[in-house]
C-alpha cells in the first residue's frame, strides 16, 4: 500500500516539484566543482534483501542515475565514481565476469542519445588500466567515449579498474621518461625552464675566486640583480650528458658560465623543475578541477586506494551508514547544504583576517576553533 501510494502520478509529482525547488535553492550558494563517489555496499544491500549480488549492483546503478542527475542539474562540473578495483578481480569470476558484463550494458545506456550524459552534455573518461579489461568491454568503453567525446559541458570520470598507487606510480614513472628522454636540439633551444635558488647560489660560489671570503646564501644576489629574468633559459635548466670532460671557460660574463652545447651532448630537462604540479600533469585525472568533496557510502571509514593523490588540504571526506541503492537526494542533500555553510565560513575568516591585516593570526586561529564542533561523519584531510 505504501509503495503503491508512493508511486502514484499526484504524489511523484510532488516530489519532482519539491526536488526541483530544493536542487534550485542549492544553486543560490557555492557548489563544489568536483565531486567523488566510493560505491560501497551493494553486496551488503543484496545480502540485507535476500538477492543476487548482481542485483545489488544493478541496483546501484540506478543510484548512481539519480546521483548524476542531482550533480548536474546543481552545476556539479566532474564526477568521479570509483565502479571497479584492480583488487576486485581477486573476487569469484561469477562476479567479475557479471560485473564486467554489466559495465557492457550500463555504458551502453549512459551514452545513448537523448539519455542522462546527453541531456546535460557530459563526456565519459575511464581512467584506470586498460591491458587488465577485455576486449568486448573495451569497446564498448571506447564506443561510450567517443559517442559523448562532444559534450563540453561536464565530465563523469568513471574509475575502471583502477588503484590510487596505480596511477601514482604510473605518474611517476611517465615523468621520470620524460625527464630521461633527450630533447631534440632545435626545440631544447626555445624550451624556457624556472631554475632554483640554490642552483644560482651553487653556480656563483662555483664562479667565485678562492681569495674571496665565504658568502652566505642569503647574500647572494637576486634573479633580478644578476640578470637574468624569471624563465629565462640558463644552464642550470638542463642537464648535460657526454663522455666528454667539459672544457674551462675562454670567457666569463657575470655569475653564470656560458657553455655552448657541443653536437654530441644530450641536453635534458632538470629534475628540479619537477614539482607537484609536473605530477599533477601526469595523473589521470590532469586538467580537473581540485576533488572538493569525496563521498564514501557504506559506514567503512577508509579511502581504499581511490584518489589518494588528488584530496588535499581542502577536500572534504564524507562517510555515510547508507548503502549505496539506498543513496539518494535526502541523503545527498545534507551533505552539500553542509559543505556549502563550511565554504561561506572559511570565506567570512578569509574576509575578516585581510581586514585586520598581517597582525590578525591570533583573530583567525580563534575564529577557527568551532571547528572542532564538526560532526562525526565528516572528517577533512
Amino acid at each position: 500500500m505504501r509503495k503503491w501510494f508512493a508511486s502514484s502520478p499526484p504524489v511523484e509529482w510532488g516530489i519532482s516539484c519539491v526536488r526541483e525547488l530544493l536542487i534550485g535553492a542549492l544553486k543560490q550558494g557555492p557548489i563544489p566543482q568536483h565531486v567523488a563517489f566510493v560505491m560501497d555496499g551493494n553486496r551488503r544491500f543484496a545480502r540485507n534483501h535476500a538477492i543476487e549480488r548482481v542485483e545489488g549492483h544493478n541496483l546501484g546503478f540506478e543510484a548512481l542515475a539519480k546521483i548524476l542527475e542531482v550533480c548536474y542539474k546543481a552545476g556539479v562540473k566532474v564526477v568521479t565514481i570509483y565502479a571497479f578495483s584492480i583488487e576486485n578481480f581477486k573476487r569469484s569470476k561469477y562476479e567479475v565476469d557479471a560485473l564486467m558484463e554489466m559495465a557492457k550494458v550500463k555504458l551502453s545506456q549512459l551514452s545513448q542519445h537523448g539519455d542522462l550524459l546527453d541531456r546535460y552534455g557530459a563526456s565519459i573518461r575511464v581512467l584506470g588500466r586498460r591491458e587488465l579489461v577485455k576486449a568486448d568491454v573495451l569497446e564498448a568503453i571506447d564506443r561510450a567515449v567517443e559517442v559523448t567525446s562532444r559534450n563540453g559541458n561536464a565530465i563523469l570520470n568513471i574509475c575502471f579498474p583502477y588503484t590510487s598507487r596505480d596511477e601514482i606510480t604510473t605518474a611517476i614513472r611517465n615523468t621520470v621518461i620524460d625527464y630521461s628522454t633527450p630533447l631534440d636540439r632545435s626545440s631544447s633551444n626555445g624550451v624556457k625552464r624556472q631554475f632554483s635558488k640554490s642552483r644560482i647560489a651553487q653556480t656563483i660560489r662555483e664562479q667565485t675566486p678562492s681569495a674571496e671570503p665565504n658568502h652566505k646564501e642569503n647574500d647572494f644576489p637576486s634573479e633580478e640583480g644578476i640578470g637574468i629574468e624569471h624563465g629565462a633559459e640558463s644552464p642550470s635548466s638542463f642537464s648535460s650528458s657526454t663522455t666528454l670532460q667539459q672544457s674551462k671557460p675562454s670567457t666569463v660574463s657575470g655569475p653564470y658560465t656560458s657553455y655552448p652545447p657541443k653536437s654530441d651532448q644530450l641536453i635534458f630537462l632538470s629534475s628540479e623543475t619537477i614539482t607537484t604540479q609536473t605530477l599533477d600533469d601526469h595523473m589521470l585525472t590532469a586538467n580537473n578541477p581540485p576533488l572538493d568533496l569525496l563521498i564514501r557510502t557504506s559506514g567503512v571509514e577508509r579511502l581504499s586506494d581511490f584518489m589518494l593523490w588528488q584530496c588535499h588540504q581542502d577536500t572534504e571526506i564524507v562517510f555515510l551508514e547508507t548503502l549505496w541503492p539506498s543513496f539518494g537526494l535526502w541523503d545527498f542533500l545534507p551533505v552539500l547544504w553542509e559543505w556549502q555553510w563550511r565554504v561561506r565560513k572559511q570565506g567570512r575568516r578569509r574576509v575578516v583576517a585581510r581586514s585586520h591585516g598581517s597582525g590578525s593570526r591570533d583573530a583567525y586561529l580563534s575564529s577557527t576553533s568551532s571547528d572542532e564542533e564538526y560532526t562525526d561523519k565528516v572528517k577533512g584531510l
